[in-house]
């Protein structure tokens, strides 16, 4: 049986090259990818040229311009480089059918027993980059037994130990304030040296079967895909590179650290498993018209989405799906791309229930110099049952037209949901619980359907719940003639009770822990009836409460 092999692409440009190709510019300009990010832009890809010229990743685009006053600069379009990325799926399937994307920028490929059809593995890592080269994008390559160690060796293999010189690393006092032992690697004691190669330059790495731990020790810790904040805990005390973990206790590392920094290491070891499950092609709808001339007004806009939606529909009704969230992309002449989505209550594949949802948010795409191309993606979709009725004509005909009559409800919960969000409505929906607080449950409207027949209670419950606060009384088991709560006095008129609820016993709640609840409806001399309760006492002590006030 032959060992499990991973390969690992990372395209560490792809989205300044990408716009590249697309715009078929050359390779000798500085150019650079911005992203809004909270009142200013930032760069998220750069060119070749544009590294060269010592711009970074993250630098604002302001100090971008002030270092190169030549740099050319396009928005980002996280859609496209998405749908890029599932290309480049494709088209790495040819080297075997088990490959899976990881956004935003990499593709692994399960290439266990296929690496013979392309001549060996150097084989196929000379095929992907001869592809990548023609393709124009720039590809880091990594090989390993694991996934871990392939992400690992496809970004850090060939590269300097960056040192962070904060001052309290170990490394990084004086020679003359301590004393520390040399150490030995294990290939200087007679051990096997690593089993790391390189092909065509820096761009390929093949760590050979069975030597993945001798190929991961001398990279630094960040190759193990941990969290920043750990990566510079661990520099600080002098723990920079893998072999400097591997050397450690367990236990200490997973209690300081978390179990995340021992859960990563033991996944590019392989000693913890890390399947790789290509993706599932989802159904997708879209529909796109591209424009002979560039449009920006309001009922331009209106006539183009006319035309879009009966095709869309059209799609959506063969295969019986529906629409839960809709997003209409307009892309400009100057290449960049504004979209906007809305969300319906009710899947569906109805024009009449689409189209005023988009139609009330076109006023928020601006056109700048003109759209010439509207693309209409279904970007979730449901599927949807038709609904057969059964009986006398009569009753088919009511039940048709209770169920048109409930749809209006579901648009108005649309067009709210377009303008505050679906996620700010909520509907109340009865609880199976026989405890007071658990009776209704709060749930989001747009997902879950009305409840037309609420349980009525056996007892009596009041309009207004609220946590239990306790009360000053003198009595203990019976009901006080008087009490006090929020700093008034009460005497009470007449009670009503008691109604005994005890607590679920298969949940350890904390509200809970005073025990079995004796509830009373009391009405005061003053006219005012209020829900108390004495709790018999348990993990905690008991006493008198209120938990609400009857209309």
């Amino acid at each position: 049986m032959s060992h499990r092999r991973v390969l690992s692409l990372w395209f560490p440009r792809m989205g300044a090259e990408r716009l590249l190709r697309q715009a078929r510019m050359t390779q000798e300009l500085p150019f650079a990818v911005v992203q809004d990010r909270g009142q200013m832009q930032v760069i998220s890809s750069l060119s070749q040229m544009a590294e060269e010229r010592g711009l970074r990743l993250d630098q604002p685009l302001r100090d971008a311009m002030a270092m190169c006053p030549d740099l050319i600069t396009r928005l980002q379009n996280p859609q496209s480089e998405a749908r890029f990325l599932n290309s480049l799926r494709r088209w790495a399937s040819k080297f075997s059918p088990w490959v899976a994307e990881e956004p935003p920028q990499s593709l692994v490929i399960d290439l266990t027993g296929c690496a013979h059809l392309f001549g060996g593995e150097e084989g196929v890592i000379e095929q992907v980059e001869q592809d990548c080269c023609d393709l124009g994008l720039s590809v880091h390559i990594g090989m390993a037994d694991t996934k871990g160690a392939a992400w690992a060796l496809a970004r850090y293999a060939g590269q300097p130990l960056g040192v962070n010189r904060t001052g309290d690393a170990i490394d990084q006092e004086a020679p003359a304030t301590r004393s520390r032992a040399v150490k030995r690697r294990n290939w200087e004691r007679g051990g096997a040296a690593p089993q790391l190669r390189s092909n065509r330059g820096a761009s390929g790495r093949i760590a050979q079967p069975g030597f993945t731990r001798q190929a991961l020790a001398p990279l630094p810790v960040a190759a193990l895909r941990l969290e920043g904040h750990v990566v510079t805990a661990l520099n600080r005390l002098g723990l920079r590179r893998v072999e400097d973990l591997m050397g450690q206790p367990r236990a200490a590392l997973a209690r300081r650290f978390g179990k995340g920094t021992v859960y990563r290491m033991d996944q590019a070891l392989g000693v913890a498993p890390e399947p790789i499950s290509p993706a599932k092609q989802a159904p997708h709808f879209a529909c796109r018209l591209s424009l002979p001339e560039p449009i920006g007004l309001a009922k331009d806009l209106l006539a183009a989405l006319d035309k879009l939606l009966p095709r869309l529909a059209e799609r959506l009704n063969e295969k019986g799906r529906g629409v839960r969230r809709l997003r209409l992309e307009a892309y400009r002449t100057d290449q960049t791309m504004q979209s906007l989505e809305v969300g319906l209550a009710r899947p569906s594949a109805d024009i009449t229930r689409m189209r005023p949802l988009l139609a009330a948010k076109l006023g928020d795409i601006k056109a700048e110099f003109g759209i010439d191309v509207l693309r209409l993606v279904a970007a979730q979709t449901e599927p949807i049952h038709a609904h057969q009725h059964k009986g006398h004509l009569e009753a088919g005909q009511m039940v048709a037209a209770r169920l048109l009559e409930n749809t209006k409800l579901d648009d108005l919960i649309g067009t709210l949901g377009a303008r505050i969000g679906l996620e700010a409505m909520t509907r109340l929906y009865p609880g199976d619980s026989h405890i007071p607080e658990k009776a209704a449950q709060v749930q989001a409207a747009a997902w879950s359907a009305p409840h037309l027949h609420w349980p009525v209670p056996s007892r009596l419950r009041p309009l207004v719940h609220f946590p239990p606060e306790a009360l000053q009384a003198h009595s203990a088991a019976t009901v006080p003639l008087s009490f006090k709560w929020r700093g008034q006095l009460h005497e009470v008129h007449s009670a009503q009770g008691p109604e005994r609820i005890a607590p679920e016993w298969w949940l350890a709640e904390r509200a809970w822990r005073s025990g079995t609840r004796d509830y009373w409806q009391v009405v005061t001399k003053t006219g005012d009836r209020f829900w108390l309760y004495f709790a018999h006492g348990g993990a905690i002590s008991g006493g008198w409460f209120c938990q609400g006030r009857f209309a």
